[in-house]
């Protein structure tokens, strides 16, 4: 490819609107152009290193045993109302009507479609298990789009849906898929930590994600670097136990008596003020529930977080959301001095830190008074109890008790066993040796190709622009030709059409221009391999060979120069392989 001809151009400049780096440098070098919020255009360069990332999907997927097959991106709103999650899922979904009234919608995710084709196709244990894939666009009407093709409304998804006889079965396909995951990932020069997932909207038995750990992230991971335990903390679990220097005398405290706690509204300011642990106290919430905005109070000890999506996967709600001071008050409750002592009217959830063995501080529902010696079981009953506790940094990791760290990173795939959520409700069956009609157990597997890409430049980069693994770069080559000299232009043009025909891809800079726009231009766009053919390389030997990134250039002599240049490519190939 002649970089006069290429569709596009580099910009000198960074545009305002960037917040990461990798969006930074996709914007300079011309791959993506900005349609509308989160809505972008593949340019050449970026489509040909789609194309690739698709390839190494496509290696990996059928080497499992997965067929590629192509579902459609509109949708019947028919078959959301049979999976029940037509009225679950909120205005994400791109909705509409077609030209006969019917209810339809944009692709954001493909369960229904291929479950349809299931209950069609599949009707013998003997057709079991059957994997099949597809690379298709998705729409999905983000809040916020950021990052470039991190967080778009419009984007490239590789699904895989496997369909099992049983649970077993799945259990044990899964591992490799996950495994396939990590091979795609490493081959495109990304590293990814396989963290314990929720299951969201998906729903299903366990999910995992693949995440690339980078502080631009969004993600909140938690990790142990003892043992290995990793989860996003929306699922992640820790250890509990109270200090073993607190204690209390439980069931045995004196009655709960109210104190004068003024402008003590924190757990902080009223632990201090009393002189007692937070772990001997309670942190009282109020949440109203998604679908049928009902109020319910949830109890974690002092110390602790409520984790709000543990919170709404119990109640299994899609959100809950904080009480507003109008709501509180409407329902008896004072900020800063909630309590569960004396209701009577709200669904209580208590963390289960929250032990009858112990006597806590709580809020007494009045205004600059708290209550001591509360007794969970004694002075207020209790719904529920569950792991509601959000996991933070230093806490005790659940399995070897190590601390446990925390850090941020990018979503890139995830894997869901989905069991038989949607082939009961679609009424996906097949027949069983015993003759008997089952539902298919499904697993559900997702990655970002365009989210990928960013991930492969945030990862790959330096101060002057992208440093592409060569199994997903745009061209191999990089050719420069400097000066205006018949010798160097008659070498270049020779060289060009020579590694052309060796099956070498090149991006040949013929502009007009100078040297210092021309290295530039080479740093920012990032090709694996640069060849620069001037008088003075010539004069030197021949050829100049760098790679994007090394440190030296070393001059080739033109009667080894395309072995050598052979060799290269095969080396930084070889860096990929897994």
């Amino acid at each position: 490819m002649r970089l006069s001809k290429s569709f596009g151009r580099t910009l000198r400049e960074q545009p305002a609107e960037v917040e990461m780096a990798s969006h930074g440098l996709m914007l300079r070098a011309g791959l993506i152009s900005k349609l509308a919020s989160g809505i972008y255009s593949y340019m050449p360069f970026a489509w040909r290193s789609v194309q690739k990332i698709e390839a190494v999907m496509r290696k990996e997927i059928e080497a499992i045993g997965g067929q590629e097959i192509n579902m459609p991106v509109v949708h019947p709103g028919d078959i959301w109302k049979e999976s029940g999650r037509w009225d679950e899922i909120g205005s994400e979904m791109a909705r509409f009507k077609d030209r006969s009234g019917r209810d339809m919608c944009l692709a954001m995710t493909h369960e229904e479609p291929v479950t349809d084709l299931a209950r069609r196709f599949i009707d013998s244990y003997r057709q079991l298990p059957c994997v099949v894939y597809h690379i298709q666009t998705k729409f999905r009407d983000e809040p916020r789009a950021r990052g470039g093709l991190v967080r778009v409304r419009e984007f490239i998804m590789k699904d895989a849906y496997s369909f099992h006889t049983d649970q077993a079965d799945l259990n044990l396909y899964y591992p490799d898929m996950c495994r396939a995951y990590e091979r795609i990932c490493n081959t495109c020069g990304v590293p990814v930590v396989k963290v314990l997932s929720d299951v969201g909207m998906m729903g299903g038995s366990m999910a995992h994600e693949f995440i690339y750990v980078t502080g631009a992230g969004e993600d909140t991971l938690i990790l142990c670097p003892e043992c290995g335990y990793a989860a996003n903390r929306e699922v992640a679990v820790f250890n509990k136990g109270p200090e073993p220097a607190v204690t209390s005398p439980g069931q045995d405290a004196a009655p709960a008596e109210k104190v004068h706690t003024p402008g003590k509204n924190t757990i902080s300011s009223v632990a201090a003020y009393l002189g007692v642990s937070p772990v001997l106290s309670i942190k009282a919430m109020a949440y109203f529930t998604q679908e049928d905005n009902q109020p319910v109070m949830a109890l974690i000890r002092g110390d602790l977080d409520i984790n709000e999506r543990k919170l709404a996967n119990f109640l299994r709600t899609a959100e809950v959301r904080l009480a507003s001071p109008e709501e509180l008050e409407a329902n008896g409750l004072v900020q800063g001095f909630m309590s569960p002592v004396g209701v009577r009217h709200l669904k209580v959830i208590a963390d289960d830190s929250i032990s009858p063995k112990h006597s806590y501080v709580a809020g007494a529902n009045e205004k600059d008074y708290h209550l001591v010696n509360v007794v969970p079981g004694r002075d207020f009953s209790v719904s529920s109890v569950a792991d509601i506790a959000a996991a933070r940094e230093g806490d005790c990791c659940p399995c070897c008790k190590a601390p446990l760290t925390q850090a941020r990173g990018i979503e890139i795939g995830n894997t869901f066993m989905l069991g038989t959520r949607y082939s009961k409700s679609m009424g996906a069956n097949f027949q069983d040796e015993d003759r008997t009609l089952k539902p298919l157990v499904m697993g559900c597997y997702g990655m970002g190709v365009g989210r990928l890409l960013a991930c492969v430049v945030e990862e790959n980069r330096d101060e002057k622009g992208i440093i592409w693994p060569i199994t997903v770069a745009p061209y191999h080559v990089h050719l420069i030709g400097l000066g205006a000299g018949s010798q160097v232009l008659e070498t270049v043009e020779g060289i060009y059409k020579r590694l052309g025909e060796l099956g070498v891809e090149v991006l040949y800079d013929d502009r007009d221009e100078s040297a210092g726009v021309k290295f530039n231009d080479a740093d920012l766009l990032g090709m694996p391999i640069r060849v620069t053919i001037s008088k003075r390389s010539i004069e030197a030997g021949g050829a100049e060979v760098k790679l994007r990134g090394g440190k030296e250039a070393v001059i080739v002599g033109l009667d080894e120069f395309e072995d050598k240049i052979l060799e290269l490519i095969r080396h930084e190939f070889s860096r990929f392989r897994v």
